[in-house]
């Protein structure tokens, strides 16, 4: 399932680091090419060789003394998936800081595929504040994780803190590197588009894509094949089928070439264009008088009115109260529209974090909380599913 796709996996310093030898296993017999890399700590629980003799590859466990010149940009360019598993404590805090101390935080510093994190550590370690606030550094970084759970740890405790069995974590690199094959298809729409005024300039808005983004992989870790149409250069997993557009027209036109079941219209779209876009750049010094507007199609509502036509999720970004919102849900005939007022605190274009009303085609709400956008994104795809499933 996963032949070919290049796994790294990085194994810091806690007693859980035997797992990873299992996990190790896993990956090679579905096979995934897989190095290794290891803190120094690492080596107090599991030694290089044992991953040497799972994956056919010597493990790197060292920035210096190497025969590679630079051992963590080799390898984080090589990986199309970072796992950190067991991620201990000290190296959520390093990452999280930025502090490339040791060969798996730099390494993770120099990355640009996803990473996959599964922590392990006592309670009250991963309870204390300071690790709270590391994990959502790195959620807002697109880090994402894989428990810890609940149940017997180190020295005979018991509680929230024990590491993601390998069998769970391998389901999720599953959905994050397999082929998406004949699951439901998913389209998401996301980021601001850019009308042009000339070639420097433009009409736009300050949408960063991020709410779109989360949910195309969120939509991905659950095996879903997901195409997304963007403005933005937000990060995705690498199973996620990407259009860049710029104009609304040209987000029109992506969205109209994907047959889907599930569409999810996130993107924040100019309701106008310059008519007459210059195609040399407007000298200030000639002023400009005025900038004749025309009405952007409406791409929503070409979805809406498709002969047979998706699941549809709308979403509506505005200032006050959400009546004006109620009343686009039900005259757009979307099944879902997703609500929420960009001057609120924690909830306007380019947060890590948004406060939503979902509105149903009925207008019926539900307020969720400020939550960070990718559990927005988890819970809006587990309400999607719920109702589909409902409508049978």
């Amino acid at each position: 399932m996963l032949g070919g796709r290049r796994v790294l996996l990085a194994v810091t310093g806690g007693v859980a680091a035997y797992k990873s030898a299992y996990l190790a296993r896993r990956l090679v017999e579905a096979g995934a090419d897989v190095r290794v890399i290891l803190t120094e700590s690492a080596h107090e629980f599991v030694g290089p060789q044992t991953f040497a003799a799972i994956t056919g590859s010597q493990p790197h466990t060292t920035l210096f003394g190497d025969e590679s010149v630079s051992p963590h940009t080799e390898v984080a360019r090589w990986a199309e998936l970072v796992v950190v598993a067991p991620a201990t404590a000290a190296t959520l805090a390093r990452v999280a800081a930025g502090l490339s101390v040791d060969l798996v935080s730099a390494t993770l510093l120099a990355t640009r595929a996803p990473v996959l994190v599964a922590p392990a550590m006592h309670t009250e370690m991963w309870e204390h504040p300071a690790t709270q606030r590391n994990i959502q550094t790195l959620t807002a970084d697109g880090y994402d994780f894989i428990g810890p759970e609940q149940g017997p740890l180190a020295g005979g405790d018991t509680g929230v803190g024990r590491v993601a069995e390998p069998d769970d974590i391998m389901e999720m690199i599953e959905r994050y590197l397999a082929p998406p094959g004949d699951a439901t298809r998913l389209l998401v729409t996301a980021g601001g588009t850019r009308e042009p005024v000339d070639p420097v300039r433009y009409l736009g808005n300050r949408s960063s894509g991020k709410m779109g983004h989360a949910i195309a992989n969120e939509a991905a870790r659950r095996g879903l094949n997901v195409t997304l149409v963007t403005t933005s250069d937000q990060p995705v997993l690498p199973s996620v089928k990407v259009v860049a557009v710029e104009t609304a027209q040209e987000m029109l036109e992506a969205v109209e070439s994907v047959d889907t079941d599930i569409a999810v219209m996130a993107a924040a779209v100019a309701d106008f264009r310059p008519v007459d876009p210059s195609h040399t750049k407007l000298p200030r010094s000639e002023g400009l008088d005025s900038i004749e507007l025309a009405p952007n199609p409406d791409i929503l509502a070409s979805v809406v009115a498709r002969e047979s036509a998706p699941f549809v999720v709308g979403f509506a970004a505005e200032t006050g109260d959400v009546n004006r919102a109620v009343d686009k849900a039900k005259s757009k005939r979307v099944d879902l529209l997703v609500y929420n007022d960009i001057s609120e605190p924690g909830s306007g274009f380019g947060t890590d974090t948004n406060r939503v009303v979902l509105i149903d085609h009925e207008g019926a709400t539900d307020s969720w909380p400020v939550l960070n956008k990718q559990e927005v994104a988890s819970r809006l795809l587990d309400r999607v599913m719920e109702v589909m499933a409902r409508k049978g």
